[in-house]
């Protein structure tokens, strides 16, 4: 549907940190970590994609059934950037994009949903904030695609908000998960 925001859940990373495949690694409770991650972040968008390095088939079919559309980065390695520009690119007509990390599985749906409510309701950059410090997700309106389009490197959308700051607008929620990345199994504990 034209002018929705499209949810871009980045699942490209390699993990190298964690020391094996992390976003399959399975939670306390059994569920692959990048599966809490969407389940999570679902709700706050009609359409979903995941963007996956080449050969993630099985991180694939796992997110398929979740209900993501799949997009493969062939130049994923080189950096976050890649991946959410590919992301972009195959959502062009989108009237935003709400970008979740698949290392973060612990972020409550209602976050996703506030900063998403952000954007429809007229935001130009979004983004959680717990405690003073900016969290994920981060949204971004239709009024950046060229420069999302564009991103290389490992910075993501991160340049833009940097740039942009009078123009962020943070999301105040109750949720330390915003902020809980997961690059290592003691980050789990």
């Amino acid at each position: 549907m034209p002018g929705e925001i499209v949810g871009i859940l980045l699942a490209a990373g390699r993990g190298s940190r964690f020391g094996s495949d992390k976003l399959r690694h399975r939670l306390a409770d059994g569920t692959p970590l990048a599966v809490a991650a969407a389940r999570h972040f679902h709700p706050a968008c009609e359409r979903r994609l995941a963007v996956l390095h080449p050969g993630s088939e099985g991180l694939a079919d796992l997110l398929a059934a979740e209900g993501y559309e799949t997009v493969i980065c062939p130049d994923a390695d080189a950096g976050m950037g890649h991946s959410l520009a590919a992301g972009v690119r195959a959502s062009p007509e989108a009237a935003g994009w709400l970008v979740a990390l698949a290392d973060m599985p612990f972020i409550l749906p209602s976050s996703h949903q506030t900063v998403a409510a952000r954007l429809r309701a007229g935001a130009s950059l979004a983004a959680s904030e717990f405690n003073g410090r900016r969290g994920h997700p981060v949204g971004f309106a239709r009024e950046w695609l060229a420069q999302l389009a564009a991103l290389t490197g490992d910075q993501g959308g991160k340049t833009i908000l940097q740039a942009h700051r009078e123009r962020l607008q943070l999301c105040p929620v109750a949720d330390p998960g915003v902020l809980r990345d997961i690059d290592r199994p003691d980050d789990l504990e």
